[in-house]
Order: C-alpha cells, then sequence, then structure tokens
C-alpha cells in the first residue's frame, strides 16, 4: 500500500524557475529524498524509492544538491579501514 502526498504552492513558482510544472514537481521530490537521505532519516534505496529511480541513479544525483554519496566521520572511516 502506498500513500500520498499533496503539496500546494503558488502556479509561479515553476516559471520563477524557468521549469515546467512537471519538472518542478520533480525537483522537490529529489530535494525532499535528498534531506531527507542528508539527515539520515532514509537509506539512499528508501530515498530512491521515494522518487521512483534506483539507487546507483539516486547516489550519482547527490552533488546536484552538494550532498556527499558517503558521509563518514573520521573516526568511523577509520574503524572501517580497521575493520576491512
Amino acid at each position: 500500500m502506498s500513500h500520498q502526498l499533496t503539496i500546494n504552492y503558488p502556479e509561479t513558482f515553476p516559471d520563477a524557475l524557468q521549469q515546467t510544472r512537471e519538472q518542478f514537481e520533480q525537483e522537490a521530490k529529489w530535494a525532499m529524498a535528498v534531506k531527507l537521505f542528508e539527515m539520515k532519516r532514509l537509506s539512499s534505496g528508501m530515498a530512491a524509492a521515494l522518487i521512483g529511480t534506483d539507487r546507483v541513479s539516486f547516489l550519482l544525483n547527490l552533488h546536484r544538491y552538494g550532498v556527499a554519496m558517503i558521509d563518514l566521520t573520521e573516526e568511523e572511516l577509520l574503524s572501517d579501514l580497521e575493520n576491512a
């Protein structure tokens, strides 16, 4: 079962961004998924599913939003290297 989220926005928003309505709505979905991923609320796979793309495509597009694909602290990275 899936649910639907409806967001009201002024009709001038897409024009202000020089986008079609469809482009604006797709961009809004991406922005929401990326932010939830960045906040560690969603995994990359869950975020990808939210916008209807595959995980690899989602990860490869994170740079468009200034979000790192891998966000490990120095301690986490050192721990991973020790355990490799």
